[in-house]
């Protein structure tokens, strides 16, 4: 008979991460405008190898997910503005010219923070670039602050710690 070891049934004390605890850095967008954002994700696809009756499966080509962003806008200085110089530097919709993936393509920071104010967890996001923006909704009978949402979309991630 197997015994059970202490410290995988008694309770441990540790630190959870918590959602309001993180910083994200993109180059022109201040990050104090970033309200929120999903955590970097994949999917791995397989392959299936038959033979004769039965099959085995394979990893296949890994995905990047889509991260998504809520960002403040605020007057000034403007969320809005900031997103669309980004997004201008792949496409230019006043001359319909597209941009080089050198220009729009940025490497992006997200810090997880710890209770302190420490960096606990760090992802850097390879080769992102804006794949879609909502630039908010208005409303006369609302008082909340206008957002603005945004897809990232990248080539791949790194969680560093």
């Amino acid at each position: 008979m197997a015994v059970i070891n202490p410290n995988e049934i008694m309770f441990t004390a540790f630190e959870p991460q918590v959602q309001n605890r993180f910083i994200m850095y993109i180059d022109g967008i201040p990050a104090y405008l970033i309200k929120k954002a999903s955590a970097p994700g994949f999917d791995a696809s397989e392959i299936i190898l038959d033979h004769i009756n039965v099959y085995r499966k394979v990893k296949g080509k890994v995905k990047w997910n889509d991260m998504t962003l809520e960002l403040y806008n605020p007057v000034t200085p403007s969320g809005a503005q900031s997103v669309m110089e980004w997004a201008r530097l792949a496409h230019e919709s006043v001359t319909g010219r597209d941009g080089y993936s050198d220009f729009y393509k940025k490497d992006v920071t997200l810090n997880i923070l710890g209770p302190v104010g420490d960096i606990v967890g760090e992802w850097i996001v390879k080769g992102a670039y804006v794949k879609s923006a909502t630039f908010g909704d208005f409303d006369w009978s609302s008082e909340a602050a206008a957002t603005i949402a945004v897809t990232l979309a990248m080539d791949y991630c790194v969680l560093n710690f």
